[in-house]
Parts: structure tokens; sequence; C-alpha cells
């Protein structure tokens, strides 16, 4: 893969997070109108479900790569988290589980993504740092 290609999937991950973001605000807009758990889970998941997006353009800026690991992997946490919010809204017919199901798929898409992109990093640290200290 070449250079082009890794910025154009890294703004490709990032568009989509962002999309999801703005999907979740949504959501949360919907849920909020009613009283109870609904509305109380609700905040839990608009917090990891545009925190997604964001620690992933804080891991943009990172300053090292470990830095950059560290951002992935919290993004990585906050999916795996909305996924979890989202798939308690279905089973509990807090939302119909139709209206929920490609937002659910999604969630479950960037975990696989985002899982990639941290291990993939953290091999490439390993390898980086074999390299630097000469061990093999």
């Amino acid at each position: 893969m070449n250079e082009n290609q890794g910025k154009c999937q890294e703004r490709d991950i990032q568009e989509r997070t962002f999309s999801f973001a703005c999907r979740i605000v949504k959501l949360y807009e919907f849920i909020a109108k009613s009283r109870g758990s609904g509305e109380i889970l609700g905040r839990q998941l608009l917090r990891s479900g545009t925190s997604i997006g964001a620690n992933l353009e804080e891991a943009t800026g990172a300053q090292s790569k470990a830095d950059f690991t560290s951002k992935c992997n919290i993004a990585l946490k906050e999916a795996r988290e909305a996924y979890y919010w989202l798939r308690l809204f279905m089973k509990t017919d807090v939302v119909p589980a139709d209206k929920l199901s490609d937002l659910s798929e999604e969630a479950n898409e960037l975990v696989a993504i985002l899982t990639t992109i941290v291990k993939t990093s953290r091999a490439d640290s390993k390898s980086g740092g074999e390299k630097r200290s000469g061990r093999k």
C-alpha cells in the first residue's frame, strides 16, 4: 500500500466515524424524548458513539507511534461500548430492532476496522523497535 492509499483509507475511517456519530446524535434526540431508562442509557450511547471519531481525530495528530496506537485503542474501546448499547436497545425494545440494525452493523464493522488498525499499529511498533535497537 502506498502513502496515498493509506491517507485515503485514514480519511475513509474518519468519515465513517463522523457519519456514525451524526447518526448516534439523531438517535439520542429521538430516545431523549422518552422518559425512563431509554434516556439514561441513551446518554451512554451518545458518549461512546461520538467519542470514536474524536479519538481518531486525536490519533491523526499523535506525537508518536505509541500515542497513535493508544488513541486508536481508545476509539476501539468506545466502538465496542457503542455496539453494546445498541444491542441492549434492540434486545430490550427501547428502540425497535429493525430501526437499529443498520447502525448496529456499522458499529460492528467499525470495531473490526479499528481492531485491525490497532493490531497493525502494534505490529509496526514492535518491528520498528527491533530495527532501531539492532535486534532481530
